[in-house]
């Protein structure tokens, strides 16, 4: 607590007076931790502060603590142990904007299920013999959620068609799958999802049969059977959605549109609103 207070006094120029009202300690402690005769281990975590920062800064945040810690190790030939980065990272409040935790989402019962058809096999020459889908969240804001729907085609890794809204219901994956068979009405692909319950409903499977396409699913808790869109998900993300702050839905939703080049979609299709 001591470091956080001399660093951000040194470098932001905040009071000591109310930064240790803040921490909840005494303004005389603080002084007297200042004053004291510094340990060898307190003036190297001082001279390794700045690297860290440094490095934080250059990699746009991306580094979590055992990045960091072969980062500095390798460039400035040291040798310190990934726990000290930790606890230094923890007390200068820097975290790896890459790392996100996933949450536990309550299960429903499908009401139709299929086997896993693609079975793994992403490779294909043709565009339309293999689509995968899913949907992803995105935050802004002060809380706020949106939801990013998609279909890529394992050809050409193409983005099909994507519909972003501010719900991840029926509607939203109707809506992509609309725009998809409207776009190639005579494409009859294995499309191929997880077992989310807008892909397990008897409304879709009906879309998917009179499209004449064949219904592929992922094994429960198999994600790598859908690998190819979780991979486009984590690229599309850290090259657009992590490095950034997003204040607002219209400022996320732009992000998505000038996103076209790297995603590679299809035509000249704008970010369709769910």
């Amino acid at each position: 607590m001591y470091l956080a207070i001399r660093d951000l006094h040194d470098t932001k120029k905040y009071p000591v007076t109310e930064l240790c009202k803040l921490a909840g300690i005494q303004r005389s402690s603080y002084y007297k931790w200042l004053n004291r005769k510094e340990k060898i281990n307190e003036k190297f975590n001082k001279e390794l502060i700045p690297l860290i920062k440094d490095a934080y800064e250059e990699r746009n945040g991306i580094l979590g603590y055992r990045q960091m810690t072969l980062k500095l190790n390798r460039e400035h030939n040291l040798k310190v142990n990934h726990k000290r980065i930790y606890r230094l990272m923890d007390i200068l409040k820097l975290k790896s904007v890459c790392r996100k935790k996933r949450k536990n989402y309550i299960k429903s019962t499908p009401e139709i299920t299929a086997d896993n058809i693609l079975n793994r096999d992403f490779k294909s020459n043709q565009f339309g013999e293999k689509w995968l889908t899913d949907v992803t969240e995105m935050k802004y804001g002060s809380g706020g959620k949106a939801y990013l729907s998609a279909i890529l085609d394992l050809a050409d890794k193409s983005i099909v068609s994507f519909v972003l809204g501010h719900s991840n219901n029926n509607k939203l994956v109707f809506d992509t799958f609309d725009i998809a068979h409207s776009k190639y009405p005579n494409s009859s692909p294995i499309f191929h999802s997880d077992r989310g319950y807008q892909y397990t409903s008897k409304t879709f499977k009906k879309k998917l049969d009179e499209a004449g396409m064949i219904q592929s699913m992922s094994r429960v808790s198999r994600c790598i059977d859908n690998g190819p869109m979780e991979a486009f998900w984590g690229m599309l993300k850290s090259e657009m959605y992590y490095l950034k702050k997003f204040n607002t839905y219209t400022e996320l939703e732009s992000a998505v549109v000038k996103d076209n080049d790297k995603i590679q979609i299809k035509g000249n299709q704008k970010v369709q609103s769910s």
